[in-house]
């Protein structure tokens, strides 16, 4: 579960033009996640402050020549820049982009390809856009296209010709493959505290009903009786092979696409094994072509995602019904609750609602980087810029149903009185009984069908039936049978690893307790 975040602050180093690359840490810093992390993941998502340039006074003003413009005579019309522009979602991308640019300058730097002065104007230059933009004050223009055009040109705006270096042996091809496995990284991280979050809550709310029995469900019909914890620590278990898959993701993605420019490479001496360490990535890929084309790594993270998605709203499904006057187990308090503006009895837990439809949303996010990427000849294409908005709302969407499941688990209550009630009904101790008749079980479960049908025919439950009654059905039947009848007793019968049996639920819940460091007082 544990997991590394790298920090957005940078320290640069000075290098000598002899000197050896050997350390990061100007680059990443890891450090251990400190829980909850709410700031740190609503911060990615909502609009940066930054305004963009939209007025009057700029539509009069003659255009900005493309970076890329050279071999163009004429600029692009405006309904085409409108359409093409990624600046007004790619932004998110800016600290990863300002990382990238910090290890590629120091790059060019160590292998000579620029000089050390160039290389800490670039890095003095990128630090103070970064402030900028932090401090809202930086302008996105809508005309310099994405994110990387945006600094690059501001960077050349402030510091002039050594900026005009930094693209050296770098294409956006690879830049923005770059900058996105760093910004997934990072997310990955973020969800997985999240997870963890609400593995806590479900822990927690196990221990607050110790040794309350519910009745189980197949079908949405009752089965056998279980504990409640029991049921809650299924959805911890779900819980955690989602942030193992996200980790699998997490170490997948993690090599670097930087120096793979375009396509092909370069015939430059850049070193690619620096950047990538430099960017606390594994290794640089081996393949450019592979490196700048394909985007599996984000289909792999938005499926791990949708599981997450479809796992909670399955809990939000069991939540929802549980609040139902027909089952009437769970009391959601007025703080996870909303009414209705006509009926002013009603009192709905739209929260678990929500989550279960938000998992809609997800799986649609993957649907479409599916579907994007189906038909996509190698290398890049500029169909991949329509890659980031679905990844960049499953993110958001997938940390707030964690973060709103989490708080509707700390803000219930179960209802003891109206579950002990309902636990007689749907004779739950069924498969008990045909356990304590130790026979081939074929027979002994049309014994018990045929108990069953006797209880059904006088109205009564198995526990209420005489000794006379089941010898009747078969002379196994002894006066011991009825430790095994009734829920309690039908519950402490169960032993076998992993079961819902007293000391079996213990000892899962102390695992949980003890992986994920709950203080129990």
């Amino acid at each position: 579960m544990e997991s590394v975040l790298y920090s957005s602050s940078f320290q640069t180093p000075a290098f000598s033009s002899q000197s050896t690359f050997h350390s990061n840490k100007f680059l990443c810093t890891p450090t251990t996640p400190v829980l909850p992390l709410p700031h740190i993941a609503k911060s990615r998502f909502e609009p940066l402050s930054c305004t963009m340039s939209h007025s009057a006074e700029a539509d009069t003003k003659p255009k900005e020549i493309k970076l890329w413009g050279g071999r163009f005579e004429e600029s692009v019309t405006d309904i085409v820049e409108k359409f093409t522009e990624s600046i007004s979602f790619d932004k998110q991308l800016y600290k990863h982009d300002i990382m990238g640019s910090k290890a590629h300058a120091s790059m060019l730097a160590q292998q000579g390809l620029i000089s050390l002065s160039d290389k800490d104007s670039i890095l003095k230059g990128l630090d103070e856009i970064e402030r900028s933009i932090e401090a809202g004050e930086f302008v996105w223009r809508t005309d310099r296209e994405d994110v990387h055009m945006n600094i690059e040109a501001a960077l050349t705006d402030m510091v002039g010709e050594p900026a005009k270096k930094l693209h050296t042996a770098r294409s956006r091809n690879d830049q923005v493959s770059t900058d996105f496995r760093l910004w997934c990284r990072d997310a990955i991280d973020w969800i997985v505290a999240s997870i963890r979050n609400l593995q806590v809550a479900l822990v927690k709310l196990a221990l607050k009903n110790e040794g309350l029995i519910i009745p189980g469900y197949t079908h949405l019909q009752r089965a056998q009786p279980v504990l409640l914890q029991h049921l809650l620590l299924a959805f911890v278990e779900q819980l955690d092979r989602d942030a193992g898959r996200l980790l699998d993701c997490k170490a997948r993605l993690n090599f670097s696409p930087l120096g793979a420019c375009a396509l092909a490479g370069t015939g430059l001496p850049i070193d690619r094994f620096m950047t990538s360490n430099a960017l606390g990535f594994t290794a640089p890929l081996r393949n450019s072509i592979d490196a700048v084309s394909d985007r599996d790594f984000v289909l792999e993270f938005l499926s791990a995602n949708s599981i997450i998605a479809v796992h909670l709203s399955r809990i939000g499904e069991e939540w929802v019904l549980w609040a139902s006057e027909e089952f009437g187990f769970i009391t959601p308090s007025d703080s996870v609750s909303t009414g209705s503006s006509i009926m002013p009895q009603k009192k709905n837990p739209d929260p678990m609602e929500l989550v279960r439809g938000k998992s809609a949303r997800v799986i649609g996010d993957l649907v479409t980087l599916l579907t994007l990427c189906k038909g996509l000849p190698l290398a890049y294409n500029r169909d991949l810029q329509e890659d980031k908005e679905p990844a960049f709302d499953s993110v958001k969407t997938v940390i707030g149903m964690l973060e709103v499941s989490a708080e509707f688990a700390q803000n219930i209550t179960f209802n003891d009185e109206r579950i002990r009630k309902a636990l007689p009904a749907g004779y739950l101790d069924a498969t008990t009984l045909a356990d304590y008749l130790g026979i081939p079980f074929r027979t002994s479960h049309d014994i018990v069908g045929r108990s069953v049908a006797l209880c059904v025919f006088k109205n009564c439950q198995l526990q209420d039936l005489s000794l006379e009654d089941m010898r009747s059905l078969s002379p196994v039947f002894d006066n011991d049978v009825y430790e095994f009848l009734g829920v309690e007793n039908a519950v402490n019968k169960f032993s076998s690893y992993g079961s819902t049996g007293l000391a079996c639920v213990a000892d899962q819940l102390g695992y949980w307790v003890s992986k994920l460091e709950i203080n129990k007082s």
